[in-house]
Order: C-alpha cells, then structure tokens, then sequence
C-alpha cells in the first residue's frame, strides 16, 4: 500500500490514478495511523514551500513522514515535495524544510540567465551522474529519456545526494537521493510511460 499524502497542496487524484495503472493500490490521506501503516510514501506538492511546510506540520503528518523516514520506509518527494525534503528554502523569505536531505532550496531565475522563461515549465531530458551508481528507482531510464517539469526554483548545495539532472540554461537538480528517502523536481504522474516506470521501481523497493 503507497500512502500519499494530503496535506491540502497536491496534485492527488492523477498521482493516484497513475498508481492504479501500474497496479499499486494507494490510499490518500491525513491520517498518521493510516500512513504509519503504508509500506511506501509520497510526498506531493504545488504552489509555495512556505505555506506547503506549515500546512504539512500544522497537519501533523511532518512529524510522522521524519518518523517513518527514519525507520527507513521508501519516502518519494515530488516537485515540492522533493523542495520540503530539504534542510530550507528561500522562496519569497527563508523557510526550514524537513532536513532529511542536506541543501538548500533558491530561485532558478539567476541560475540560468536571461532569454528562458520562469517558471521552467514541460519536457525535459534526465541525465544520471555517470560517477554514480544509477539510482534504482531510475534503474529502466536511459539517458536523455524525457519527463514533465514545472518550477521555479531548485535545490543546491547538495552535489553528493543528486541523482539525476536537467539542463535549462543551467544544469539544474532533477532528482536526488539518501538512503530511503527520494525526491524528483519533475512530475512522474504527468511524465507518461518513463514516469510511470519511475513509479513502478519505487513501488518495488
């Protein structure tokens, strides 16, 4: 069972419905009782990381995703879910995240220079650090295989843990890693037959 969780800023119903094509019963909730009892977790996300992080500890599922996280159940972070993993971000001020993964969330706009529009919005390629081991919840990509972005901002600082890049005037985080806990900036939902094999290896770890 894949716990998705509802904290009021997710994309659910096409994460879930991506879920069942693949034959992963999901369930989405605000309920800790229910999420402590999924043997994954998705972390969902669209709009601003601040008023997301507060939601998502007033809801009190923050307290349980760092408790979960930490018995080492498969935790994926996804577009903003992927930014609250981080130890801040400063959209728009300067917001603590989860910490469960070193680094820091900033505006792509200076990163990339003039001339590319903001927010960095459609299909992209994936490139996979060629020092590293492939992540395995990217274990049937390929190289350049495409998948759907829409953001404004990225996480740095955090070179040891990325697992996967995107090039936008810059090379920009795409997805990162540590332990059990993962995170894509793209949307797997909205990412078609790559996305949902992305799904479908996280489902099975």
């Amino acid at each position: 069972m894949v716990g998705i969780i509802d904290y009021g800023v997710g994309n659910l119903f096409s994460l879930k419905s991506s879920l069942a094509y693949i034959g992963e019963e999901a369930v989405v909730t605000n309920d800790p009782a229910v999420l402590q009892k999924c043997d994954h977790i998705i972390l969902p996300g669209v709009g601003a990381f601040g008023d997301a992080a507060e939601k998502l500890r007033q809801s009190g599922m923050a307290e349980v995703v760092l408790k979960e996280a930490a018995a080492g159940k498969p935790l994926l972070g996804i577009c903003l879910g992927m930014q609250l993993l981080f130890e801040k971000s400063y959209e728009y001020g300067e917001y603590a995240g989860l910490g469960l993964i070193p680094g820091v969330v900033r505006p792509i706009a200076p990163m990339i220079g003039e001339g590319l529009k903001v927010p960095h919005i459609g299909w992209n390629e994936l490139h996979f650090p060629k020092e590293k081991e492939k992540s395995p919840i990217f274990a049937d990509l390929a190289e350049n295989d495409c998948v759907y972005f829409v953001h404004s901002f990225a996480a740095v600082d955090c070179t040891d843990f990325v697992t996967a890049t995107a090039e936008y005037g810059a090379e920009l985080t795409a997805a990162v890693a540590k332990g059990n806990v993962y995170g894509c900036q793209f949307h797997p939902e909205k990412s078609g037959e790559v996305g949902l094999k992305i799904l479908k290896a996280f489902c099975n770890l």
